[in-house]
């Protein structure tokens, strides 16, 4: 199974997220930090440059004694950056690696993830003939018994961790690896690591950056291959929550790692090692990756090491280049480069939350990495997952994350971080929580607790969701007689469900998972299993739409040290959200996430909502010359009501409405309420030529938009089929020459809140903050 890298265009830069970034003072150019359309831009370029250098030939100049080591390098870079094996360039490339008889550690083990990441059931034959010539070439004499080395006698960390790399992919598409290989590998990484958590070139040489992330990687593949796990299957039933082996090795390379941290350099002694960077940051980023870290010690090593790439690509022929002899070769740096952008870059679709001294929140270890497994399989999308610790997590921080997910079997410690969470929530994030080890109740009492201090509203209290609910489906079909049946709970918030909450088991059942071996273990465990990956698989889905966004996506554009506060020309607009009984309050952060847009854009305009709903039959209601309106039900207006309102517009006002998700009977009773007001008006379509969806105000052009389509999504269809472009379906009451009344019958409030609802037939995300915006640029203008 391919995963496509699923890259973003770079045109997503052209609006500012919704989610507020941090202010930073005004920088130097070439020294302020870098934003998501430059990632894209440097892997674009990067890829490129690999194109315009690969000979009519099909093969990269190699280097002498790697036949087709480079080659495969390349390839493999390319593959992992977005370009599929169709491409003619990679076409070729394959072709040439296919008639390769490779004969060395380093060209076999990239030769055999190159198989496994374009089409590894064309190549399986092919991917079987290099595992077993891997296993048949591990060094087998004692003292660096596991290991692999060039040809001849010996074993060194830097073939070894390419060998460990190919074995596991290799795994993971389904070929068998001999257990007797990962153990002799396993006491490898162990016994060469050094007292102070490094490893060197080989046994015995001082630490270095570039080995002890070979160290992490090739330990972290082992002992998941290895270990029998936190749950196990005796006497045919599943053993849940088993006690926990103290191994402080992978910790103990971190904390080394994190003190020694650089982006720049390899890390090592003084003279010794290697001065290689490419090569040490395509290991950072598996070390990274393979521990579910976004930090290292206190380094977001991702950002860090994006923004150094960035800025050394060379500015004319786009490609890096080294100082090392093998970086000296502009296509290996830049194939290395690639890869860590691109596979550091991959999405982050879950976050386990780390709560409390001990291991409560974390009983099952490899659970979370087991359904990410499942999940890129399912969605075909490479796809990642962190470790979240709250203590030391600003929202932002959160939110790198779609979904929040809080394990354990005792009362989860969280309560401190109860506002933290909502105010999560309120920026379109989910949570997802289980109850583990068959001892529930303690579990079940503390996480309704916390979401009764996250969601004190009497309103938003977990219910269990109803068979018709979409999560039951949304990827996987969960079996009628599953055990899961009537065991999840929901808080609807909006238009949304944004918690999710199973009180039976689901971790232990991931734990087994383990990719290509849990097909050995009996019928009714498999079952178990299967049923426990479709709720997870479904949730994921429901929460992110099958579109998470990639790591560079929180890179937010810096304000040029200009702050909106000190843009005085418009004063300070303040909006109102109308009270009326068609769920008035549904979207909540609709409205705060279009007024964050709006101060954070190109106008800077000083926005505020008010503090309070308004009732329209409130005096203060002619302080706002702009009122903002939502629902999802019917609901109607007391005469007072509608006279207020009529004459609210009368004098200027303006009215600003959408109906969440499409919904008829809000939009029915919009209409109907709107004809009583105003009887000598009516609703009509704004035509698209309208100033309104021009730049005439200082806005967007948004004469085109595109339209989310929830049945093509429902049924699973590519996410291109999800979304048609069409002209905005606005319709308005004029009133003295002007659109006193703007209305969308399609939605534009969930996409507003950062979760563009399965079943939420309305305007994408960005579009909807651009209909918001002129909307509000043209009540200015008027």
């Amino acid at each position: 199974m391919r995963f496509k890298p699923a890259l973003l265009s770079v045109a997503t830069a052209t609006i500012v997220p919704i989610v507020a970034p941090l202010t930073t003072l005004a920088q130097p150019q070439n020294e302020r930090p870098i934003d998501a359309a430059q990632v894209l831009s440097a892997i674009e370029r990067g890829v490129a440059y690999l194109k315009r250098e690969q000979p009519p030939r099909g093969r990269w100049h190699e280097m002498p004694g790697y036949d087709g080591g480079v080659t495969a390098l390349c390839t493999l870079a390319l593959l992992n950056s977005g370009v599929g094996p169709d491409d003619p360039v990679v076409r070729q490339a394959l072709e040439t690696l296919r008639g390769l008889e490779a004969d060395k550690t380093y060209t076999v083990a990239l030769q055999t993830m190159v198989f496994c990441a374009a089409e590894p059931k064309k190549d399986m034959i092919r991917i079987q003939r290099n595992v077993r010539w891997l296993e048949d070439h591990q060094v087998k004499e004692e003292g660096r018994r596991g290991a692999w080395s060039y040809p001849g006698p010996g074993g060194d960390n830097s073939n070894s961790q390419f060998a460990v790399l190919a074995l596991y992919d290799a795994q993971r598409v389904g070929v068998e690896v001999s257990r007797e290989t990962w153990e002799h590998a396993e006491k490898y990484w162990r016994s060469t690591q050094n007292d102070d958590g490094s490893w060197g070139y080989v046994p015995g040489d001082a630490g270095s950056g570039s080995m002890t992330c070979a160290g992490i990687g090739g330990l972290a593949i082992c002992s998941a291959a290895l270990a029998s796990g936190d749950a196990a299957v005796e006497n045919d039933r599943a053993v849940c929550c088993r006690p926990h082996e103290k191994d402080d090795a992978l910790d103990r390379a971190i904390d080394w790692l994190a003190q020694r941290f650089s982006v720049d350099h390899n890390p090592r002694p003084a003279g010794s090692g290697q001065a290689v960077l490419y090569y040490y940051l395509y290991g950072l980023e598996r070390a990274g990756r393979l521990t579910a870290r976004r930090f290292i010690g206190d380094h977001d090593w991702y950002r860090e090491g994006a923004e150094v790439l960035v800025r050394e690509q060379d500015s004319l022929s786009h490609y890096w280049k080294g100082g090392w002899y093998a970086e000296r070769d502009p296509r290996i740096s830049t194939a290395m480069a690639l890869l860590f952008l691109s596979k550091g870059r991959r999405p982050i679709v879950m976050a386990k939350m780390k709560y409390g001294e001990g291991n409560e929140w974390n009983q099952h270890r490899r659970d979370a990495a087991n359904l990410t497994a499942y999940t890129e399989e399912a969605w075909e999308l490479g796809l990642t997952w962190q470790v979240m610790d709250p203590e030391n997590a600003a929202v932002e921080d959160l939110l790198q994350a779609p979904v929040l997910y809080i394990s354990g079997n005792q009362a989860p410690n969280l309560m401190p971080h109860a506002e933290k969470l909502r105010d999560y929530v309120d920026r379109g994030g989910f949570i997802f929580a289980e109850a583990c080890c068959s001892a529930p109740s303690r579990f079940d009492a503390g996480i309704r607790q916390l979401m009764a201090a996250v969601f004190p509203e009497p309103e938003y209290q977990l219910q269990r969701l109803t068979p018709g609910h979409p999560i039951w489906r949304m990827q996987d079909l969960v079996r009628p007689d599953s055990p899961y049946v009537g065991r999840l709970w929901g808080v609807e918030y909006g238009c949304r469900t944004c918690v999710v909450y199973v009180d039976q088991d689901l971790s232990c059942y991931w734990e087994l998972a383990q990719p290509g071996q849990w097909s050995r273990y009996p019928d009714a465990v498999k079952r178990h299993i299967a049923d426990a990956l479709a709720v997870g698989v479904n949730v994921l889905t429901y929460a992110t739409n099958r579109e998470p966004k990639g790591k560079e996506q929180s890179f937010n554009t810096p304000d040029d040290g200009e702050s909106a506060a000190a843009d005085g020309a418009r004063g300070v607009i303040e909006i109102a959200k109308l009270s009326h009984g068609g769920g008035c309050n549904d979207a909540p952060g609709a409205l705060l996430n279009l007024l964050r847009t709006a101060s954070q854009g190109e106008a800077k305009l000083q926005v505020r909502a008010a503090p309070e709903l308004i009732n329209i039959s409130n005096e203060n209601l002619f302080r706002y010359h702009l009122v903002f309106m939502h629902g999802r039900h019917d609901f109607r207006l007391t005469d007072a009501e509608r006279k207020q309102l009529r004459e609210y517009l009368e004098r200027g006002g303006t009215l600003l409405a959408d109906s969440i998700c499409a919904s008829q009977p809000f939009t029915a009773a919009l209409r109907r309420e709107l004809a009583a007001a105003l009887p000598d008006h009516s609703l009509q379509r704004i035509p698209v030529d309208d100033p309104l969806f021009t730049t005439a105000n200082g806005g967007f052009d948004i004469r085109q938009v595109s339209l989310r389509d929830p049945q093509a999504a429902a049924a699973g269809q590519p996410v291109a089929a999800r979304v048609r472009q069409v002209e905005p379906q606005l319709e308005g009451i004029q009133m003295g020459g002007r659109w006193a009344v703007i209305f969308s019958p399609f939605d534009i409030s969930c996409a507003l809140e950062s979760h563009e609802a399965i079943g939420c037939r309305g305007y994408t995300q960005q579009d909807a903050a651009r209909i918001g915006l002129n909307v509000l640029l043209y009540s200015l203008n008027q």
